[in-house]
């Protein structure tokens, strides 16, 4: 009968414990007694212990991987955000007196337009000059025949001659009766007639001079001349047509056209820079390419209350006869602004719905600001209202610019030699973007 091994522990163990011996469960206990080559067998706390250590290894090696990646992540996202910020030239608005070209319809005339008339009646015997025909002052243009006329210079200088015969007549008898009075010979009374006598011939003498120089003038303006140099633009009689005297039917139409003058209707706005002395160049169809010169002389000093324009006189020199009174001219105009003021390049406007607008840099932000325009010439704007002389305005914004974007800064090295070096506005906005 075999023994209870359990009745026997202090039977030492085998030699070679079985394989499955070091795979103790939780709550058994070693074996008292084990010699020195026996492999220790793991209690389940210490299994736990060692699978939170390698929990907790892998997690800083994780912590230790994703980190860097995390923050380089973070670095190339902001890099990326810097970049993908719009660079922008910007340069501050230009003081100074707007220069605008300033184009307006003109009519030339003649510096001196005069219609011709007669003086005297009759019938026209001879002209001298047709149209188109440059005349001197003094020049005779046609003569008229008025046989009335001359009679009647006839008449007056027959009378002229009666009137005195009978004051020499009359004077002489008021000397000799002067004469008598002395020596008593005739009464008082006579000599007082005679020499009242006198006194009315001689009247008669001096309106009878008058007659005849009266009708010498109108047999005078039988020829009629030139009042001054010119070009005969209309001649309207022929020889023996009925004429006569007074403004009922003009002879010729006389026009000085050595200096020509242009009036030109200049609206309101500009005519505080329509000055006498400025200058103006005309361009006409019939001279492409071609200007010609000419000078602000004077102007009407009042708005036409119709049209809200001042008349404005431009005198042209045409020596050369090359322009035509009558003719259609474009008169171009320089006109600066009275006072200096803010300018912009038109590049810089920006046109959205809700107005005009123009981008404005503040701490490395673009804000789009209204502004209010004074003048245009084309190329550059003056700016009556919404900016100041130290803004920083974009150049040529893009059309996607919002208000607030952040922008990168590049300003022209001219601006940044003249600028101090330090912080404020004036450092890019580049690192604030970075930041």
């Amino acid at each position: 009968m075999m023994d209870d091994p359990s009745k026997h522990p202090s039977n030492p163990a085998p030699d070679h414990p079985p394989e499955h011996a070091g795979h103790a469960t939780e709550g058994d206990q070693p074996p008292s007694g084990r010699k020195g080559g026996e492999q220790p067998t793991f209690s389940g706390r210490k299994a736990v212990v060692l699978g939170l250590v390698l929990v907790a290894g892998a997690i800083v090696l994780a912590i230790l991987g994703i980190v860097p990646r995390v923050r380089a992540r973070t670095t190339l996202r902001r890099q990326t955000d810097a970049l993908a910020a719009p660079s922008v030239l910007v340069a501050r608005p230009r003081v100074a007196k707007l220069t605008t070209d300033v184009v307006l319809p003109g009519n030339i005339q003649a510096f001196t337009d005069s219609p011709i008339y007669a003086r005297t009646s009759g019938y026209l015997k001879m002209w001298s000059f047709d149209i188109g025909a440059h005349v001197k002052k003094g020049q005779r243009l046609a003569l008229i025949e008025s046989p009335e006329i001359d009679q009647q210079l006839a008449q007056a200088e027959a009378d002229l001659a009666t009137a005195q015969a009978n004051s020499k007549y009359a004077q002489a008898q008021a000397e000799r009766y002067q004469g008598l009075l002395q020596e008593s010979a005739v009464s008082k009374q006579d000599t007082d007639n005679f020499k009242a006598q006198a006194s009315s011939t001689g009247n008669q003498v001096e309106a009878a001079v008058a007659n005849v120089r009266r009708l010498r003038q109108l047999t005078g303006f039988e020829s009629v001349t030139a009042p001054f140099d010119g070009v005969i633009t209309a001649r309207n009689v022929d020889v023996g047509t009925l004429i006569d005297a007074g403004a009922s039917k003009e002879l010729f139409h006389l026009a000085a056209d050595d200096v020509l003058r242009v009036y030109v209707n200049v609206p309101q706005i500009f005519s505080r820079a329509c000055l006498p002395g400025g200058k103006a160049g005309l361009t006409l169809s019939e001279y492409p390419g071609r200007t010609f010169e000419g000078t602000i002389v004077r102007t009407s000093s009042a708005i036409d209350p119709t049209s809200r324009t001042l008349l404005v006189e431009v005198d042209v020199d045409n020596a050369k006869h090359e322009l035509f009174p009558g003719a259609y001219a474009q008169v171009h105009f320089k006109l600066a602004s009275a006072q200096p003021a803010l300018t912009l390049p038109v590049s810089t406007l920006i046109f959205r719905s809700e107005g005009l607008r123009v981008g404005v840099v503040r701490d490395g932000r673009a804000t789009l600001r209204p502004i209010t325009l004074a003048r245009d010439d084309g190329k550059t704007v003056e700016v009556s209202g919404g900016l100041q002389a130290t803004d920083e305005v974009i150049q040529n914004p893009p059309d996607s610019l919002l208000d607030g974007e952040v922008v990168r800064v590049i300003r022209p090295e001219a601006q940044n030699q003249d600028r101090p070096p330090g912080g404020g506005d004036d450092q890019p906005a580049t690192d604030a973007s970075r930041r």
